[in-house]
């Protein structure tokens, strides 16, 4: 099954790509890999869920952030390569919590993205390494930040 019908089959509506915010590349193909910069929760409105994760808004709405941030990456890598069906699998994600120095639930505010990519790449393809990691703050107050690496075709 196609990734964009298993998408439609999940309900999953992508936003648009996100604007770059600086001299860089969104996504950068070298060889069988795809490396995506720095995203975060994009929304189709053209804004980003922004708060501290355990201050401003909760862990639920933290790892309905970091979901959100799935999906914009998705939207740079359809808009990059073409096609979503292009990705053979999730090699690694490095998900960044806008938090409180205290604040010690990285890892389950970012399931909020590996939970994404497990539903639609599959529990082989859409799970691979990962780092969570607290921030004391993330560019324009957004809550989360996830960059990483897929492989693709």
């Amino acid at each position: 099954m196609s990734i964009e019908a298993r998408l439609s089959g999940l309900n999953i509506e992508l936003p648009p790509a996100p604007p770059k915010g600086g001299v860089y590349q969104p996504v950068l193909t070298v060889g069988n890999q795809a490396f995506f910069s720095g995203h975060g929760p994009y929304q189709s409105d053209g804004t980003y869920i922004c708060g501290k994760v355990g201050a401003d808004i909760d862990i639920a709405a933290g790892q309905a952030a970091a979901r959100q941030t799935g999906l914009a990456i998705l939207a740079s890598m359809k808009s990059h390569l073409g096609s979503l069906d292009r990705i053979k699998r999730v090699i690694k994600l490095l998900g960044m919590v806008d938090c409180p120095p205290d604040f010690k639930q990285h890892p389950q505010v970012i399931n909020g993205c590996s939970e994404l990519y497990r539903d639609i790449f599959g529990e082989d393809a859409g799970v691979g390494v990962r780092s969570a990691v607290g921030m004391g703050s993330l560019p324009g107050g957004m809550a989360v930040e996830i960059e990483g690496v897929f492989e693709i075709e």
